[in-house]
């Protein structure tokens, strides 16, 4: 049976929307990145898109892959139907609402003020109502309504994807390595790779759910988020009898810190310090790496490629072991503890870093 203290989420889709706001800024709408960031929100029930799926044909497949129901609402030529997509959303919404209690959020994902009314009923109907849009096409009547909105292309994938279409750059898939020594050692670290990306998963889905809650965050809770972003974990896979065996082998290592919970069983999950992490070794390896690409450039060096270089002087280097969702929450992370300067270039359409002169000498 499902946790009575998890949110129960719905989610409707004003496509047009979202789609052409996307597009705009040079890329594809997809529900991967906003589908993780729901995961550490709620358990989703509902998942609906709207549209005259004619003009946008091509996002069919992507959406059918997430499981998406598609709602067709043709545009006919001999009549005005604007608002068509909006007023079927707004009522299987509001009908949703009246007969499912179950449902305790709803997330609504477009930027159109129109929607506005809506969120005001569902809230009224003691319903949490979650806005998602673009930040340049979103009205400024729709997020303050919401008791939560989330910026689209804010997201970090989006936010990667965005910058590396505006610069002309597509992003290599990593090479996979390969042992000419045998298949037993190709296997093994087959499943020590597994393990990285697991724990990774881990810190991310932690500072995930540190982030949306407003208390402490249990292992029930970090299992529960897990199994959203990736519902084959298990994790007997890795040779742990029960996820309390998991939390206490990523304690002995250093990923987290637990504390005895209300409930016996169910510690508390926290990050443990950034000596315990590493982690201010890893902000001053990003400003060894800035303040000599400064030197040998005579310049600022951009955020693009800059992972690159800090991989050829520590090449198990990773933000992910220590929470962080992408480069960039870990570039604005040193930047806030004064490893570095981070300053966004409207022109170049990226991040600058830098260490001021007086900064270097010490």
């Amino acid at each position: 049976m499902a946790n009575d203290n998890e949110e129960r989420l719905a989610v409707y889709l004003d496509f047009e929307n979202v789609a052409i706001g996307a597009r705009d800024l040079g890329a594809t709408f997809t529900m991967a990145p906003l589908l993780d960031a729901l995961a550490e929100r709620g358990r989703i029930i509902l998942r609906r898109a709207y549209a005259d799926w004619n003009l946008f044909n091509e996002h069919r497949r992507g959406l059918v892959d997430a499981n998406v129901e598609l709602i067709e609402i043709p545009q006919r030529s001999d009549s005005v139907r604007k608002n068509a997509a909006d007023i079927k959303m707004a009522v299987d919404a509001m009908e949703l609402a009246l007969g499912r209690d179950f449902i305790s959020t709803f997330v609504l994902v477009s930027g159109d003020s129109d929607f506005t009314p809506l969120v005001s009923k569902l809230r009224e109907l003691d319903r949490r109502v979650i806005g998602v849009g673009l930040k340049g096409s979103t009205s400024k009547m729709l997020p303050p309504a919401c008791d939560e909105f989330i910026f689209y292309d804010r997201l970090e994938a989006v936010q990667t994807l965005i910058q590396a279409n505006k610069r002309g750059k597509s992003a290599g898939k990593p090479k996979k390595k390969t042992d000419s020594s045998g298949s037993h050692k190709k296997t093994t670290a087959g499943r020590r790779d597994d393990l990285t990306e697991l724990i990774r998963l881990t810190t991310r889905t932690l500072s995930g759910l540190q982030r949306s809650a407003t208390g402490p965050v249990y292992g029930s809770n970090l299992k529960r988020a897990m199994l959203r972003k990736d519902p084959t974990f298990n994790e007997a896979d890795y040779g742990f009898r029960a996820f309390r065996d998991f939390l206490e082998h990523l304690e002995k290592d250093g990923h987290v810190a637990l504390r005895q919970g209300a409930a016996q069983g169910d510690p508390e999950v926290d990050h443990p310090s950034a000596e315990a992490t590493g982690e201010d070794d890893a902000f001053k390896l990003l400003r060894e790496t800035v303040i000599e690409l400064m030197d040998r450039d005579g310049g600022d060096p951009p955020l693009s490629g800059l992972k690159d270089v800090m991989r050829k002087k520590h090449d198990n280097f990773s933000e992910k072991d220590y929470g962080y969702s992408g480069f960039l929450q870990f570039c604005k992370a040193a930047a806030a503890k004064k490893f570095v300067e981070l300053e966004w270039d409207e022109d170049e359409q990226d991040w600058f870093l830098f260490v001021e002169g007086d900064e270097k000498a010490a």
